[in-house]
């Protein structure tokens, strides 16, 4: 019964490791100064209302205090999954002696074989000691 507990618990584990493995953010974060403004993972984040200003006259750009970084975090994006005859002949009996011992560790034990299930005693009419006057010491 806790094997099969465990064995679950391990495959749902094994399960969210190759989800959170292939999975793929992009943080961005709005700095303005040094001071942190706001972070948003899967959208762009808000600003803080000081963008850069475009005066229509002069076509002068005036610098900004604010900056926008962008942190992308990459997952696995190919899953290699082997065969077995991708493995050379030694990994392969190796691999095979491994499973079957590993299939017949678990094995249950064969019924155990009671030779008098069926035998019935006889029944007792009198006490047999107290006849002959055997008495153990």
């Amino acid at each position: 019964m806790k094997f099969s507990y465990l064995h679950k618990t391990f495959s749902v584990a094994l399960s969210f490791l190759v989800l959170f493995s292939t999975l793929s953010l992009t943080i961005d974060k709005h700095f303005c100064g040094d001071v942190l403004i706001d972070v948003a993972i899967f959208s762009e984040s808000k600003t803080c209302g000081m963008e850069v200003s475009k005066t229509e006259q002069t076509d002068v750009i005036e610098k900004s205090c604010c900056k926008n970084e962008i942190d992308v975090i990459e997952g696995i994006s190919d899953l290699t999954i082997n065969s077995f005859e991708d493995f050379d002949l030694i990994q392969q009996q190796v691999l095979f002696a491994y499973s079957y011992s590993y299939i017949n560790l678990f094995e249950g034990l064969p019924n155990l074989v009671i030779p008098h299930s069926d035998y019935l005693p006889p029944t007792l009419v009198e006490d047999i000691h107290l006849l002959d006057e055997v008495y153990l010491i």
